[in-house]
């Protein structure tokens, strides 16, 4: 008897279901070997890492050292020359001390882009200053400026010749400005700056600062024109040198000009005679006090024709806020300032306390202030406008002033008269000028 199980017959359908083949061994993959091409690429691509790298840390280290303070000991004033390059400029700052490489201030300055902006110049450097701030400094092209300054009351012939003397700036003058179109100022300017961009500047200043006074002018003014305000600010500018003085000056002045009174100032005399350059250099004689010219105000009858000098801006300001007062004369008083009068009367007392003064001066031996000069009175004569002590034909008076002015006129031509210079063409004998 058979014991073991017995198999069922299969169905005719599941005999006939295929039956999946057992899946092959899987392949052993094969390693392609690289091409000479490959392996020179990615050899290159580790040396640009490496030298990446390299030129990185070389940066960091460049930079690093361009913020350092450098070895300059002092401040120091050093002229990049003209049309001087990257590696001149190094070059240059290395023999003055001022770097210690070349080679890393050019890598700074290429790696910053500064080296295309490098100018020529006189530039200031202070102590340890360092390699990124020298190429900020003359990439930015911060020179070292100078100044001038043009006193108040120069011609313009005086301005040009300080202009000349003036070894920092460079160039000619094409031509003398005209009388008073120019501002005396104190001008900043870069070495090897033309002497006409000055004088080109100084008129633009004169031209904007007149406009704006001429607008604030009162509608009282007997003054007609810009051209008028700057001839009475230059009488101004040369009658006193004191800036609290100069409303009450002016205010003389307008006072005569509207009671028809002849101006009757010294320095129209003088810039009379000897026009742009300025001073006689010596007192005023007699007969020149009355020497017919275009410009003697103690000849003709209003303003002169042109301005005697440049005025600042203080004197045109004087001009349109001029004092309200009654003054028509004024003299020294000993101090440096004046003594105003509004009547004949006073003004011979203020006259007579100044010749005690002077005479006081004389008896002491003590000298008369710096610059004063003799005037001589004119001869005595008839004068028709007003009435006054006639004094000793001959007499001379000295102008005690310290500043740069001269006395107006006191009213008659037999009136003491004043006149204080100082040699304006000598830049030595100009005073200087108090705020």
């Amino acid at each position: 008897m058979n014991d073991s199980p017995r198999v069922a017959p299969k169905s005719p359908s599941e005999a006939l279901k295929p039956v999946a083949p057992p899946a092959p061994p899987p392949k052993a993959r094969r390693r392609r070997r690289s091409s000479p091409f490959v392996a020179m690429m990615s050899g290159l691509f580790t040396a640009l890492l490496v030298i990446a790298g390299l030129v990185g840390a070389g940066i960091a280290m460049v930079g690093s050292q361009s913020r350092a303070p450098g070895p300059l000991a002092n401040d120091r004033v050093l002229i990049i020359p003209r049309d001087s390059g990257l590696t001149e400029i190094a070059d240059l700052l290395q023999r003055e001390g001022m770097i210690e490489h070349p080679w890393s201030f050019r890598l700074s300055a290429l790696a910053s882009g500064n080296w295309t902006k490098l100018k020529a110049g006189e530039y200031l450097f202070k102590a340890r200053v360092s390699q990124t701030e020298i190429l900020d400094i003359i990439a930015d092209g911060k020179v070292v400026e100078h100044a001038i300054t043009i006193p108040e009351g120069l011609t313009s012939e005086q301005i040009v010749a300080r202009l000349r003397e003036n070894d920092l700036l460079t160039g000619d003058i094409v031509q003398v400005p005209r009388e008073g179109t120019i501002l005396p100022d104190t001008y900043r300017f870069p070495r090897g700056f033309t002497r006409q961009a000055i004088i080109d500047r100084m008129a633009r200043d004169q031209r904007t600062i007149l406009a704006r006074i001429w607008e604030r002018r009162p509608t009282d003014l007997p003054i007609k024109t810009p051209q008028e305000l700057v001839v009475l600010a230059s009488i101004v500018e040369k009658e006193t040198g004191r800036a609290d003085e100069r409303p009450r000056v002016a205010g003389v002045f307008i006072n005569r000009l509207n009671r028809k009174m002849r101006l009757q100032s010294d320095p129209t005399i003088v810039y009379g005679i000897v026009g742009g350059k300025g001073t006689l250099g010596r007192p005023i004689q007699r007969n020149e006090i009355t020497q017919a010219t275009p410009y003697n105000t103690y000849v003709i009858d209003g303003l002169p024709p042109g301005p005697i000098a440049n005025p600042g801006r203080a004197a045109m300001e004087a001009v349109v806020n001029h004092s309200r007062t009654k003054e028509l004369y004024f003299v020294a008083d000993g101090t440096g300032g004046h003594a105003f009068g509004e009547s004949l009367e006073q003004h011979n007392r203020n006259v007579g306390r100044w010749r005690q003064i002077e005479a006081g001066r004389r008896e002491a031996g003590k000298p008369a202030p710096d610059g004063a000069v003799d005037k001589v009175e004119p001869p005595p004569a008839p004068d028709t406008r007003s009435e006054g002590p006639q004094p000793a034909e001959g007499e001379a008076i000295r102008r005690a002033s310290t500043s740069r002015a001269f006395d107006a006129s006191e009213g008659t031509e037999r009136d003491p008269l004043r006149n204080k210079t100082f040699d304006l063409n000598s830049p030595k004998l100009v005073p200087e000028l108090r705020p």
